[in-house]
């Protein structure tokens, strides 16, 4: 079992998932259990398959997690990207947020080509 904690990817991912978090807080109330729903959602997953990849005892498991929470990524991002059009939350937050996704991504993708090697 890796310690999943000590993972770059991980800390980035738990990080965006706060931060996300915090985005909401401001949105419409009406949006709870819409769009602030899906955003938590999203976020939290990123570094939660991380984690739960890194108990798997195959590189092929790990491997899926992994790409669970790429794809995750690619949902929060088009998430905060519909937030910033409709004007809900701190636009900067949504900025630093977007910076950091694109960032989560490629850092993502990269331990999977060095999982699949």
């Amino acid at each position: 079992m890796r310690n999943f904690k000590e993972l770059r990817i991980w800390q980035k991912g738990f990080d965006i998932a706060v931060k996300s978090i915090l985005l909401t807080k401001n949105f419409p109330l009406e949006e709870k259990y819409g769009i602030c729903s899906q955003i938590t959602r999203a976020a939290i997953s990123i570094p939660s398959n991380i984690a739960e990849g890194s108990s798997r005892k195959s590189e092929k498991e790990y491997n899926r997690f992994t790409e669970i929470s790429l794809g995750s990524s690619f949902e929060l991002e088009t998430q905060l990207l519909i937030s910033k059009e409709v004007h809900y939350g701190n636009s900067m937050l949504i900025e630093e947020l977007l910076t950091e996704v694109t960032e989560e991504q490629k850092m993502i993708s990269a331990f999977m080509n060095k999982l699949n090697h």
